[in-house]
Parts: C-alpha cells; sequence; structure tokens
C-alpha cells in the first residue's frame, strides 16, 4: 500500500484492494483520513455488499433518507444524472448530514458510470480554513453556535420539488424533511478523531447564527464561504470507473461540479454514523 500526499490537502492510497484490507492496512488509512479529512482511492472493484462491509469498518451506517436508494442494499444511496437531466445532486458547496442533530461521521462514494469528461468533485478543508482566519475572528467564532435545516433542500419548499428534473427521481421524503427540527451545532468544533479545531458551517445547509436575523448572519457566512473555497485552497478529484473518495463531514466540505450535460454519471454513497459535535 502507498500513501501520497496530494496539494493543499489530502492523500490518494494505491497499490490496495480494498476488499482485502489488514488491520494494519486500515490504521493507515484511518491515520490519513484523520489527518486531511479526505481519502481517494483508485481501480476498487466493490460490489455493492463490498462497499457496504467497507463502510461498517468506520462505523454504523447511516440510510439516507430523501436520496433514492439501491433496490437490492438500502444502505446505498445512488447520486445519479441522467443526460436529459440538467440539475446534480451535489451541485452546492456542502457537508452531508449538518441538518442532524448528530452529524455524519464521513461518506464513501464510488464511481460507477462516469462521463468522458467533467464531473469532478471539489472539497475544502475546514481545518485549513480555520488556520487561516485572523486571532480575533477566531476568538468570536469560538464562542458562537449555528442553525442548520433541511427544509429549503429536501422539504416541500423547495421550488425544485415538483420537477422531474431535479426531484422526482433523485429526492424523496420532502414531508419527512419538514418535520425534522432545526439542530444548532458549534460554530468551531473540536473534531472527534483528530482532535484538532474546524470550522463547523456550510453554504447549504447553515440558515444563521444562533441569536442572529439571517440578514445579520449572511454577511458573515459569505466571507467564510469565500475564504474556504478559494481556488488554490482546494482539491479536486477526478473521477474514473472504480475510484473511490472517503471524505469527513466534519472536516471538509464538497462540491459537485455539473459541467457534463448529455452525459451519465452513476455514482454509490454510503453515509458513516457520526457523534454529536462538542465546541473547541
Amino acid at each position: 500500500m502507498k500513501i501520497e500526499a496530494l496539494e493543499p490537502f489530502g492523500y490518494e492510497i494505491s497499490d490496495l484492494d480494498l476488499k482485502q484490507v489488514t488491520e494494519t492496512e486500515f490504521a493507515d488509512i484511518h491515520a490519513a483520513f484523520a489527518d486531511a479529512g479526505i481519502v481517494f482511492f483508485r481501480d476498487q472493484d466493490l460490489a455493492p455488499a463490498d462497499h457496504i462491509t467497507l463502510a461498517r469498518r468506520f462505523g454504523e451506517i447511516n440510510i439516507n433518507r430523501f436520496f433514492t436508494p439501491h433496490p437490492d442494499y438500502p444502505e446505498v444511496a445512488l447520486v445519479v444524472k441522467e443526460p436529459a437531466q440538467t440539475t446534480n445532486i451535489g451541485g452546492t458547496w456542502h457537508t452531508d448530514h449538518s441538518y442532524d442533530d448528530v452529524p455524519a461521521l464521513g461518506s464513501i462514494l464510488l464511481a460507477h458510470e462516469v462521463p468522458p469528461t467533467g464531473g469532478n468533485t471539489q472539497f475544502a478543508s475546514m481545518y485549513r480554513t480555520w488556520e487561516r482566519l485572523s486571532p480575533g475572528l477566531q476568538t468570536t467564532l469560538e464562542g458562537m453556535r449555528a442553525v442548520h435545516s433541511a427544509h429549503h433542500v429536501f422539504g416541500t419548499k423547495n421550488p425544485h420539488q415538483d420537477s422531474d428534473d431535479a426531484g422526482a427521481r433523485r429526492i424523496h421524503n420532502a414531508d419527512v424533511a419538514d418535520r425534522l427540527p432545526d439542530p444548532v451545532h458549534p460554530v468551531v468544533i473540536k473534531h472527534p478523531i483528530s482532535g484538532k479545531k474546524a470550522l463547523y458551517v456550510n453554504p447549504q445547509f447553515t440558515l444563521r447564527f444562533e441569536g442572529w436575523s439571517d440578514a445579520d448572519s449572511r454577511p458573515l457566512l459569505d466571507y467564510l464561504g469565500a475564504l474556504a473555497t478559494e481556488e488554490a485552497e482546494l482539491c479536486e478529484f477526478e473521477w474514473r470507473v472504480g475510484s473511490i473518495a472517503l471524505w469527513d463531514n466534519r472536516a471538509t466540505w464538497h462540491n459537485a461540479r455539473n459541467d457534463y450535460q448529455g452525459h451519465r454519471r452513476v455514482m454509490h454513497r454510503i453515509t458513516i454514523e457520526g457523534c454529536a459535535l462538542d465546541a473547541a
């Protein structure tokens, strides 16, 4: 097994069959995952059952409430864009499941069908973003919490929910999203695995800072979003069939590029249960 550090962050692991990972190899994978929040693999031949087995080495599986499940394996969520569809899933900067009281640990995304060009996924590090903030802003943010929500993305108030393109075949259970409470999480967390400080807000699911109005919150949230996604700070992964991205939802954001109109893209995603987040 070879572990290569990527710029500006992340690791790519090669010469490894994820169906036959030893305890020593898994410990090294887990250490890289904890350090950077993102690990990539190539040339993997995982059936859905293998994908599930790999995920369970990291923790319990979170069965997604909104994405279409695999017909035979409900643990596997289908992330699909058909040639005629113009919108994609995950095409906004976000982190998965921050709208849950107990946010997800991470996600394992496996490429089954990719377009000839395009469809890359970008990642931003919330460790690195935190470190780049001024000391004064760090001090301010450490005492804050923020409100997260799924209502506007997966609920009935999403203007795309009635569209065949964006909602009908890919996103389900809008009434469930409407009933979810809006959790409040620390803006700066002590990461449960690494112990490092990480910024924990995101453009898609964070509505406002606790005690602040939406209007007052927006300039600061926008500033943090712009800082986190500066081009020089991004890790961009080019997918091939059999590629896997394992990312930590407490330490990264991601954004799926929607630049392959007229082509099909089929990904399988498993999300791993996490734990309650403590303030730094």
